[in-house]
């Protein structure tokens, strides 16, 4: 068992949440243990209390209790990936440099471990390293079930910088779904507040409910989320192909969003199983026939300052097969719409 210790946080590891500097530090100890050694005070930022989340900055001075020696937890298995899983995430790379890389996530692979997922991007990023000693790091993340651009970090100090890009909402993400119906108007904002559920556990196992926007300041656990849609095709009211962006990035956000508004995404059984009704035509995320039962929703695009070159750094991924069979069954195409509806707007 080691004594208390005072370790000052370095300029590479700023802007990073407590947890998971803590995690990069001392390895052998568990996230449970420091989830409690924060909510009994035995961990201190700069002598106060802190919780698993705060984000650390450079210089400030962190207090380590006692912690049991690395050889008191038994070592965790390497970490080995197959060459067809080598394979397949390597494949999934649109864009690389020393600094930055993007992959299109497939639908279906979850970014992170937890509630039983033992195959995701976080595990196999071991396979990214390419040329360079250390993994690339996640700076965000898309649901399990979601496909589309995901942007990783190729070294510390530059995950520090697009994670702060994201948090400060310098990004531009638009998303590509269908939808039961269409949408009245066909532009808009949606600004419902999100709350989880009751009972609501963590990742994809969790569900969001949504708050009318007077209620949310006043409803313990609320948090304002706003999204900006544009309907960009419809097949009669049957369904229509939607633009959607973000400005917050609330879990399940637009999941949630389009089913208040009557409109669920197609395949998504969480937010708008087969069984709901949709508001005045009657559809809910089933469309039956040839149309695929999976999650129509897509990372589309995605622009972000270079952390480096300071260049824009514009980010486009082609959809998953299923999305893109629906797409044909309509006969919608990508080059009958604006990359960004939205920009006229602005």
């Amino acid at each position: 068992m080691s004594g208390v210790q005072i370790v000052t946080v370095e300029e590479a590891d700023t802007d990073q949440r407590l947890d998971r500097w803590f995690r990069r530090m001392f390895p052998h100890v568990a996230q449970g243990r420091i989830e409690k050694m924060c909510r009994k005070g035995e961990i201190r930022v700069d002598g106060g209390r802190v919780k698993a989340s705060t984000r650390v900055v450079t210089g400030q001075q962190v207090r380590i209790p006692p912690l049991p020696d690395a050889q008191h937890r038994q070592a965790p298995a390497p970490n080995r990936i197959s060459d067809a899983d080598s394979k397949m995430i390597r494949s999934c790379v649109i864009y690389r440099d020393d600094h930055v890389l993007a992959l299109n996530k497939p639908s279906g692979l979850a970014v992170q471990g937890g509630s039983g997922q033992t195959r995701h991007v976080d595990g196999l990023s071991d396979a990214l390293r390419f040329d360079l000693d250390e993994k690339p790091r996640l700076v965000h993340r898309l649901d399990k079930d979601t496909s589309g651009v995901l942007l990783m970090a190729r070294t510390r100090a530059v995950a520090a910088t697009l994670t702060a890009s994201f948090r400060h909402r310098e990004t531009r993400k638009i998303y590509w779904a269908a939808v039961a119906g269409v949408p009245h108007p066909k532009m808009g904002i949606i600004k419902y507040g999100l709350m989880k559920a009751m009972g609501g556990g963590r990742g994809e196992g969790e569900k969001m409910i949504c708050v009318h926007p007077r209620e949310v300041d006043r409803t313990d656990g609320a948090k304002r989320a706003t999204t900006e849609y544009a309907v960009l095709s419809s097949a009669a009211k049957r369904c229509a192909w939607m633009a959607l962006i973000p400005v917050t990035g609330r879990t399940h956000q637009l999941r949630a969003h389009m089913a208040e508004i009557g409109h669920p995404i197609i395949g998504d059984g969480k937010y708008g199983g087969s069984g709901q009704d949709n508001l005045g035509d009657g559809w809910g995320a089933h469309l039956g026939g040839d149309i695929s039962k999976k999650l129509h929703l897509h990372a589309r695009s995605l622009r972000i300052q270079h952390p480096v070159t300071q260049a824009q750094l514009h980010l486009t991924a082609p959809m998953s097969d299923h999305m893109r069979n629906t797409w044909d069954t309509f006969q919608w195409a990508a080059s009958d719409v604006p990359e960004d509806p939205f920009e006229d707007l602005e």
